[in-house]
């Protein structure tokens, strides 16, 4: 959770947008996305979902190595 909290606060900050605004923009509670930056917490995968799609983020899934 921390790495992806990472990605999703370096890209919004790229796109110079503040918490409030993504969190408004992906229809998700400011407190969890904070949570999320912060990776913390175990947000529900369509929340995460939503901040990715605002952020123009995709999630994959791969075999470990």
């Amino acid at each position: 959770m921390k790495e992806i909290g990472k990605i999703i606060k370096e890209r919004r900050k790229s796109l110079k947008v503040n918490q409030l605004e993504l969190s408004e923009l992906a229809g998700v509670d400011i407190s969890t996305l904070v949570a999320i930056e912060r990776g913390e917490g175990n947000p529900k995968l369509a929340t995460l979902l939503s901040i990715l799609d605002t952020l123009g983020l995709q999630m994959t899934i791969g075999l470990k190595s």
